[in-house]
């Protein structure tokens, strides 16, 4: 029940996080925002988390989870509620600070979590519950978000979409015992530096493809509810779409526990980023709403896979007492492409359209197969 009970907090906030990022996207375009405005704010929501994630790490490696944990729902929370008191476009660029900050809390707090509970054979499984973990919520975010934008309005879905993280810090403050976390006794050097970490081998390796994949994964919240408002489709149509996307990641991630038993991990990653750079290239064809679908179904089937390998890579190559530092130095690492591709990205849709963009991800993800097929070799 432990397992279940750390998923559900994740998901939960997780579910908040996504369903946020969508609603906001679609309502600064409502506002009249430009592409390049819309690229900004996707970019809010990983700018801090860019430059705060290793302390953070640090931070929960040295005090536990459950704190930082806390003030993570509660800012989710606030930057859900905070659309909805002032609707107006200025705020969201306030809130999605808040969501990026709070949801980087809940990503380290929760892996951290993850990868301290039971035995390490048993690593690799859990991390493979929380990806199921995190597909669900993947899938229900944006159909939530669809949804609520057609009932109540853009301002309203966020008040609905505020609802999940609350619940997750009642959850979390409903629970006396303390919250698993890494050996927090193993004395380190004074003198240890960030740049350690990439010295490791293993952990370098990761951080790269990682980076790659998360980029893949990332972008798409961008690009699809910008392509399918250029292609003039409803809010619950592309939160559809945007469903279908994070369903082919629950499905693929069902297949995890026997998959890791029989592939090596790396041929699991090369895979993984074959199809999502396929899957790229096509999306400039792709204008009907079923051959969009399947298009983002085979997506998530390609990046779906690959979260719960990263994570346990990243963990078990991780220095004794510093896992919380490494899953921040990848959270950095993921948040500055979040950061700036985006921006990159919504100034090359409006300058030239949609298609550059797909294909310039589409080339990011190819090199990174060849590079983690190297890997196995």
């Amino acid at each position: 029940m432990a397992i279940v009970y750390f998923v559900a907090l994740n998901a939960l906030g997780h579910l908040g996080f996504v369903g946020s990022r969508m609603t906001t996207a679609l309502f600064a375009l409502q506002l009249g925002a430009s592409p390049f405005t819309v690229g900004t704010l996707m970019s809010l929501f990983a700018l801090l988390p860019m430059l705060l994630s290793v302390s953070s790490g640090r931070l929960i490696d040295r005090i536990g989870p459950r704190q930082p944990l806390a003030g993570a729902f509660a800012a989710l929370a606030i930057g859900g509620v905070l659309p909805c008191l002032f609707p107006f476009l200025g705020i969201l660029f306030l809130s999605s600070t808040l969501l990026g900050l709070g949801f980087m809390c809940v990503h380290i707090g929760m892996n951290s979590v993850i990868g301290a509970h039971g035995a390490p054979e048993q690593r690799a499984l859990n991390f493979s519950w929380l990806a199921l973990g995190f597909s669900f919520s993947g899938s229900l975010g944006p159909l939530v978000a669809g949804y609520a934008i057609e009932g109540f309005g853009h301002a309203g879905a966020f008040l609905v979409l505020a609802f999940f993280p609350l619940l997750a810090l009642g959850l979390l403050l409903a629970r006396k015992r303390p919250l698993p976390r890494p050996d927090h006794s193993v004395s380190l050097p004074q003198n240890r530096h960030l740049l350690d970490l990439f010295r490791v081998p293993g952990l370098r390796r990761t951080f790269i493809v990682s980076g790659v994949l998360a980029m893949g994964w990332d972008l798409y919240s961008f690009l699809m509810p910008l392509y399918g408002a250029r292609l003039g489709l409803a809010a619950a149509t592309i939160g559809s779409i945007m469903a279908s996307f994070a369903l082919a990641t629950f499905v693929v991630r069902l297949a995890m526990p026997v998959l890791i038993r029989r592939v090596r991990q790396w041929r699991v990653l090369t895979a993984s980023m074959a199809i999502a750079g396929l899957s790229y290239l096509l999306f400039p064809f792709v204008t009907s709403v079923p051959l969009l679908m399947a298009n983002s179904f085979a997506l998530g089937l390609g990046l779906g896979c690959a979260q719960p390998v990263i994570m346990s890579l990243l963990y078990e190559a991780s220095p004794p007492g510093r896992q919380g530092e490494a899953v921040g130095v990848r959270t950095t690492m993921i948040n500055a492409s979040s950061t700036f591709i985006p921006l990159g990205s919504g100034a090359l849709s409006a300058a030239a359209g949609m298609r550059p963009a797909f294909w310039l991800l589409a080339a990011c993800l190819l090199a990174g197969a060849w590079f983690a097929r190297r890997r196995v070799r």
